[in-house]
């Protein structure tokens, strides 16, 4: 793959876009589509189901974060205003897909990113992994997300009671692959083996300080969108009692 700068090349995002669904490709049906009942004019006028998305305008990644903090205070009061779910929506995500925000979240049953941060379809562009761990194929996602997509901030996700962060601190033997994740985990405990508190909790916070540091160093993609200020990336902990979610890196 062409890359200028640590940055993919122009052919290839275009390769990767036609791939993905995203919106370059989308625009220029657009202008046609536009163009021609524009010209036709006993056609009937078009509704938002109707048109191919053009991308909008992108968010800063403070903005971003904000949208986000917001919906998880909606979440946790019980107060959801379910944004941008209707069929409407459905219906125009179908064609071109912008999120605003990327997730590397655990792929736990009870954290799921839309419902914690109350968004809407095509607003995450979310990679869940057990132990939300910088894989190569999870960065190579993330990378997607950014670079690609568009998304303005990125987001490690984990939370209370990982059951996978529990099994790298016991340690124990484990069946076929379980423990390709878990030994992604480890280089965290180190970091909290003396510090006080509960043990798990400890190095939850600090898998994903890891993790976080992990992407900073090891995706050029990354790095040049942070160095270009249009990402940021920021840790951030998961309370399973009580659905609040805390910024940690």
């Amino acid at each position: 793959m062409e890359r200028r700068h640590g940055v993919v090349g122009r052919r290839d995002l275009l390769k990767l876009i036609g791939v993905g669904g995203a919106g370059i490709a989308a625009t220029a049906a657009g202008s046609t589509l536009w163009d021609q009942r524009a010209d036709a004019r006993q056609q009937p006028p078009l509704t938002v189901a109707d048109a191919v998305t053009t991308k909008p305008q992108p968010i800063s990644p403070d903005d971003a974060l904000k949208k986000l903090m917001e919906g998880n205070k909606r979440f946790v009061e019980q107060k959801p205003i379910y944004p941008d779910r209707s069929l409407e929506r459905l219906q125009l995500v179908a064609k071109a897909q912008f999120p605003f925000a990327s997730i590397l979240s655990c792929s736990d049953s009870r954290v799921p990113s839309e419902i914690v941060f109350d968004q809407g379809l095509g607003d995450l562009f979310v990679v869940r992994v057990a132990g939300n761990v910088a894989t190569p194929e999870t960065i190579g996602s993330i990378e997607f997300g950014t670079s690609v997509l568009g998304s303005q901030l990125l987001v490690v996700m984990g939370h209370k009671k990982c059951g996978a962060v529990t099994a790298a601190v016991k340690g124990d033997p484990l069946p076929g692959r379980i423990g390709t994740f878990v030994e992604d985990i480890k280089p965290a405990i180190a970091r909290v083996t003396s510090k006080k508190g509960d043990l798990v909790n400890n190095v939850v916070i600090a898998n994903v300080q890891y993790q976080v540091e992990k992407l900073k160093e090891t995706s050029s993609i990354l790095d040049k969108l942070m160095d270009d200020g249009k990402l940021k990336i920021v840790g951030a902990y998961y309370d399973l009692d009580t659905g609040s979610v805390n910024i940690v890196a």
